[in-house]
């Protein structure tokens, strides 16, 4: 499947902003389009994040941030303030579980983040 990919933008301090905000270091955030990395962003990390912006196109993007908050605000109930909150929230989830398969952007079925749970 062809994706779109985001713009890049290395030695970003918003994720150092961020971070000061939220139960985890920030080391690279996706909004919308554009990606700000706190440094030099891995492949890994690129790939991670792209599935992010897959994720806020198969959502038209306000879904996205309205999703990840509820998500967000789910597993906080459940789990408190805590990085387990944030590995809980779907979009995280399936990020995190391919952002290291090379091949995955490639072979992605649309909307794959609805079968995880909180």
């Amino acid at each position: 499947m062809k994706h779109w990919k985001p713009l890049f933008i290395e030695n970003s301090k918003v994720p150092i902003w961020l971070s000061k905000f939220a139960p985890i270091e920030i080391g690279a955030i996706t909004a919308g389009p554009v990606v700000f990395s706190r440094g030099k962003i891995s492949e890994s990390t690129r790939r991670h994040e792209t599935i992010h912006f897959q994720q806020y196109l198969e959502t038209l993007f306000i879904g996205f941030l309205l999703l990840y908050v509820w998500y967000f605000l789910g597993a906080c109930i459940k789990y408190g303030f805590t990085r387990k909150s944030y590995l809980k929230i779907k979009f995280e989830q399936e990020a995190h579980a391919n952002d290291k398969d090379v091949h995955y952007l490639n072979t992605r079925k649309r909307y794959c983040w609805l079968k995880y749970t909180i």
